[in-house]
């Protein structure tokens, strides 16, 4: 009796690594990030699986042009600690835009993300940068439309 087989991709087979660019020019931030976290994953193509990295990259450029709505422009906070006693740190979206505005996006990606080991290996397959240029053309990225 000829019997069907499943198959399911593992890490460790994936030989095409597909990048991709996003520009975050006037972009929501909540809807920018479930858009590249669904990609880092591979839950855009047919075979997601769950517990493998696929292979996918994500660069996101124009991070300092993102959006928010409402009010949290002043009310949404970020906090950090510095390994001190009492060294807690609040910064409100504005002042964290004019600091480091790619960690904006990295937080509310890694949000998105698995817990565990799969999730810091993806969030290391996700490059952000400040301005319009990425050094990686070199890889013929896809541009994402988001």
């Amino acid at each position: 009796m000829l019997r069907m087989r499943t198959y399911f991709p593992q890490s460790h087979n994936v030989k095409d690594v597909e990048w991709h660019v996003v520009d975050a020019n006037g972009k929501v931030l909540g809807r920018l990030a479930t858009q590249i976290a669904t990609v880092l994953r591979g839950k855009h193509r047919p075979n997601f699986t769950p517990y493998a990295d696929l292979g996918y990259r994500v660069a996101v450029v124009n991070a300092e042009k993102i959006v928010v709505t409402g009010k949290k422009e002043e009310q949404k906070t970020y906090f950090r600690h510095t390994g001190y006693p009492g060294g807690t740190k609040f910064r409100t979206f504005k002042e964290q835009m004019q600091k480091k505005p790619e960690d904006i996006i990295r937080l509310a990606v890694k949000g998105m993300l698995p817990k565990n080991r799969l999730g810091r290996k993806l969030m290391s397959r996700l490059k952000i940068y400040v301005g319009p240029n990425h050094p990686h053309q070199a890889q013929q990225p896809k541009i994402l439309e988001v």
